[in-house]
């Protein structure tokens, strides 16, 4: 996927999180701990200035204030962080920025914030009660990521063990395949590029009616258990 994509991809997300603002700010957000919405719109917003900050002033170390706790300012906040980032992200992908993982370019965070914000997208949707589906070609990015970025990244930071085995992850909309872990598949786990997300990030279990397998179910899912992203 290109930068444009990527961009095109992170306004719609983005545009879709504000809206879900309009809600009860209050609601628990599930999969994340004890997180209300207003706790996701803040993480996501300081998330936006944090690797705006990455691509602009090359390090990793922003802060922001914490987001405003009123409605529309809110809203208004969360708009304007992802003017900021967009407009950092409107770059050369090869341009050199912070990263938190190779290739250390501002094409990582094109990537890497278009995928964050599908991800809590879903959340804040579901937190307000709507269901909106994920576009399956970001969301087959999304799983190529987890296997090739985050849970590499876990693995090196000492938050999950390296897997003993290797699993095989299909998705049948876009015809993609990626391999999990080392050596031959001991399993094969089938479903739509948006629920294979969705199930690498904890929102979806193994063992939903939506994840199919084929093979050594149970040393598969065993490979799932650790903690694959952050």
């Amino acid at each position: 996927m290109d930068a444009a994509s990527y961009l095109v991809h992170l306004r719609r997300e983005s545009g879709v999180f504000e809206a879900c603002l309009a809600g009860d700010l209050t609601a628990p957000v599930g999969h994340c701990g004890s997180w209300t919405l207003y706790d996701l719109a803040d993480h996501l917003g300081q998330g936006n200035m944090w690797a705006a900050v990455a691509i602009t002033d090359q390090r990793g170390d922003y802060e922001g204030p914490a987001a405003p706790r009123d409605r529309e300012a809110l809203a208004g906040w969360f708009r304007d962080t992802c003017g900021v980032l967009l407009a950092a992200l409107d770059t050369d992908p090869s341009a050199t920025a912070w990263t938190i993982a190779p290739p250390r370019t501002a094409g990582f965070w094109q990537r890497r914030r278009s995928l964050e914000t599908l991800i809590h997208r879903w959340d804040a949707e579901h937190a307000v009660g709507v269901t909106g589906p994920l576009d399956p070609v970001l969301a087959a990015d999304g799983v190529a990521e987890v296997v090739g970025t985050m849970a590499p990244r876990q693995v090196r930071l000492g938050r999950t063990p390296a897997p003993r085995h290797a699993v095989r992850l299909r998705a049948g909309d876009t015809g993609s395949s990626w391999v999990l872990g080392p050596g031959e598949p001991v399993a094969t786990i089938r479903a739509t590029a948006a629920d294979l997300l969705l199930m690498l990030w904890g929102r979806l279990p193994a063992d939903d009616a939506a994840i199919g397998w084929d093979g050594d179910r149970q040393t598969g899912q065993a490979v799932l258990s650790g903690s694959l992203v952050p």
